[in-house]
């Protein structure tokens, strides 16, 4: 699936890839400016293993458990060198990365979070949500930095918390924002519309806030230059 499109992406995963698939789908149904090079899994068993390799996509296995901290890490920064990448994209990836990694690639790697952060961040965070009495959950992708999931905001889709909502129906909720939101943010990096400069996040020149653009699923649907 490897392209001559300018800006390489490696996807990080550990599990069922469904944000990977929705960057594979992306590709296959847009004329994108970016292209999928390689798929790094910290799980030999992950899902996102298959998805990529029937979008004929190279993938590498860095199990975490065959190595101490400081031995996977470098066994990973290793495999990701080997895709010579332009962007790093998290999705599904389930180990910290230290500020030694994240200093390798400064403003070159993005994670999804399914979370309004700075609210709820680590696990858990739809039953959380659900626990607190939250009104409205949603995503927010950011770039990584040393803090964990407290990297600048890129952007965030609110979507309702229902009263009726489990943790199954409001993940599902949320996973429909995340698969349309990540792709738009990868293309925006890839035509270098997005930048972040001493933390700040802009896109097409213009600053974004703190909590980065607000969007809303029905703005999703009828904003076409998104």
């Amino acid at each position: 699936m490897e392209t001559n499109s300018a800006c390489r992406v490696v996807v990080l995963i550990g599990g069922n890839g469904s944000n990977l698939q929705a960057l594979i789908d992306d590709t296959r149904q847009h004329n994108r400016s970016y292209s999928i090079v390689g798929v790094i899994s910290h799980r030999p068993d992950a899902y996102g293993l298959i998805r990529a390799q029937n979008a004929s996509i190279a993938t590498t296995v860095v199990d975490h458990r065959q190595y101490d901290a400081q031995a996977f890490e470098s066994a990973l920064l290793d495999a990701v060198k080997a895709y010579s990448p332009t962007l790093i994209v998290m999705a599904g990836f389930m180990r910290i990365l230290t500020a030694e990694f994240v200093d390798q690639f400064p403003t070159q790697i993005l994670n999804i979070h399914p979370s309004l952060l700075p609210k709820f961040r680590g696990l858990h965070t739809h039953q959380r949500a659900l626990e607190a009495g939250e009104t409205e959950h949603g995503v927010s992708v950011h770039y990584v930095t040393k803090e964990l999931d407290g990297g600048p905001i890129i952007a965030q889709i609110k979507v309702p918390v229902l009263p009726d909502d489990e943790v199954d129906t409001l993940k599902d909720r949320v996973f429909t924002a995340e698969h349309w939101l990540y792709p738009q943010v990868v293309e925006w990096y890839a035509q270098k519309r997005l930048k972040c400069v001493e933390n700040i996040v802009t896109l097409d020149g213009e600053r974004l806030g703190p909590l980065g653009l607000q969007l809303t699923l029905p703005t999703v649907r009828s904003n076409a230059n998104l």
